[in-house]
């Protein structure tokens, strides 16, 4: 078992990759799929969170909600200096409301689920990351109509409901993390807790492969319908990761955070929160019907994204003081 672990620990990359095609392939050939896919992906994506929460001791946790220069980094990032890309690239859809609406939706709300996954997968600090989830929920939820009033309209604003995103944070964020703080305080004196924490630990890259699968496979087949109209949006967020990334990168530089936490910063500037925002934009009206295929087509260039990010910033943040904040 010990060298089967290895051995996909060592070919992670490839193995995201090939759950990601499996799950286009399976979601193009076999489209009544699609459906009980679409249900399964919070428990999944909760699994997957318990999983990392798990590998999260909580005792870090509590140093790094403490860790302010980080957070205000996260937040300075994620509101300040996103929202400025997002409107140089949303101006190429402005003339298409419905596309304008799902690129805003989807590109102003940052990530806190699997963001986490993905920025320990490369070295970032998962803790630190994991104490700002609330910090960015809450803050999406109250400026996300500000923008959307200055670069959409009033119109767009009155259909804004924020209980997809407490849904999210109470089943993606809150029961893994309470879940997962009872298996380290009760590991220490049942066998049972240790077993927990070590099979979740080594299954970690088996349980992204099957998030990565169902996500894609639930989602492909719909956007594959309108891809003639959705092909204007996909340049646009190829273009947010390559500007947001190492301008997350440079930020975290000069305000002097390690190497973790600047992987942290640069993964949290880049993910987007499009679990969470696809139920807004299925709630809006039908004029904006295509905004809801814009937020999917976003998550499914952000997963390729985000594989390329795992095996890349390693390389291009490097420190000795990476490996201690794993």
């Amino acid at each position: 078992m010990e060298r089967l672990v290895a051995w996909w620990d060592r070919r992670q990359v490839v193995l995201y990759l090939a759950a990601i095609v499996m799950g286009a392939v399976v979601g193009l050939l076999i489209p009544a799929v699609a459906h009980p896919l679409e249900r399964a992906i919070t428990p999944v994506l909760g699994l997957l969170l318990f999983a990392t929460f798990l590998g999260v001791p909580f005792a870090r946790f509590g140093r790094a909600f403490r860790d302010w220069r980080f957070l205000g980094i996260v937040v300075v990032v994620n509101f300040m200096i996103v929202p400025i890309v997002v409107f140089g690239l949303s101006r190429f859809v402005a003339g298409d409301a419905a596309l304008l609406v799902g690129v805003l939706f989807v590109l102003l709300t940052p990530c806190v689920d699997y963001v986490i996954v993905f920025s320990g997968l490369a070295g970032g600090a998962r803790d630190r990351l994991l104490a700002a989830t609330p910090i960015l929920m809450v803050l999406q939820i109250v400026l996300l109509p500000v923008y959307l009033w200055l670069m959409a309209g009033p119109s767009v604003v009155s259909a804004f409901d924020p209980r997809p995103f407490v849904q999210a944070f109470l089943l993606l964020i809150a029961l893994p993390l309470v879940l997962a703080a009872g298996v380290q305080l009760l590991a220490p004196r049942f066998p049972a807790g240790r077993a927990v924490e070590t099979i979740m630990a080594a299954a970690m890259v088996p349980f992204m492969m099957l998030t990565l699968a169902v996500v894609v496979g639930s989602q492909v087949f719909q956007v594959s319908g309108s891809l003639h109209e959705l092909l204007i949006v996909v340049p646009l967020f190829v273009v947010f990761v390559l500007v947001v990334a190492p301008v997350g990168a440079i930020v975290a530089r000069m305000a002097r955070i390690d190497i973790a936490g600047r992987r942290a910063v640069t993964f949290s500037g880049v993910t987007r929160n499009s679990l969470v925002v696809l139920p807004l934009a299925l709630a809006l009206p039908a004029a904006f019907a295509l905004a809801p295929l814009v937020v999917v087509t976003q998550t499914l260039v952000e997963l390729c994204a985000m594989v390329v990010m795992v095996a890349v910033i390693p390389r291009l943040i490097t420190g000795a003081d990476a490996a201690g904040q794993r």
